[in-house]
């Protein structure tokens, strides 16, 4: 489906989200794009724009983890241009997150949007949710 460099980096990607499920930040901070345009949507706290904020968000969340290991990463979709990919995947963990008392089963509805940069393929976007199955219509309602 992809190109033999890129598949590879996904692959580099899902080590390092393993890392980030044990709180160690660090894999996944290398091969995120240090742009000003860079994006991190995850389930802790509001989206954050450029390296400086994404840094930060990667460390917020990681630090909430441990004891975490990749049950599997299910590709839902992707696509590849020569200079731009995206795959839609479920992540799927058992961790143990803040408030927790032991692992539990975490599951993540997760797009993430790569780009060439001068040292190769680079993560430049990742939202991750919590939602992977239907859910009520009023579930989007603010409180």
């Amino acid at each position: 489906m992809f190109t033999p460099d890129l598949e590879q980096f996904i692959e580099r990607d899902h080590a390092a989200l393993a890392a980030f499920s044990t709180g160690d930040p660090e894999p996944m901070k290398r091969l995120y794009s240090r742009g000003d345009d860079a994006t991190l949507a995850n389930p802790y706290g509001p989206p954050a724009r450029g390296w400086d904020l994404v840094a930060v968000a990667m460390e917020r969340a990681a630090a909430l983890l441990s004891e975490g290991e990749p049950v599997r990463f299910e590709r839902i979709s992707g696509y590849e241009t020569p200079d731009l990919a995206y795959i839609v995947e479920i992540e799927r963990y058992r961790m143990k997150t803040a408030g927790a008392a032991g692992r539990v089963p975490v599951s993540l509805r997760v797009t993430t949007v790569f780009r060439v940069e001068d040292d190769g393929w680079k993560v430049v976007h990742r939202h991750a949710d919590p939602i992977t199955a239907p859910r009520p219509p009023e579930s989007v309602l603010e409180r």
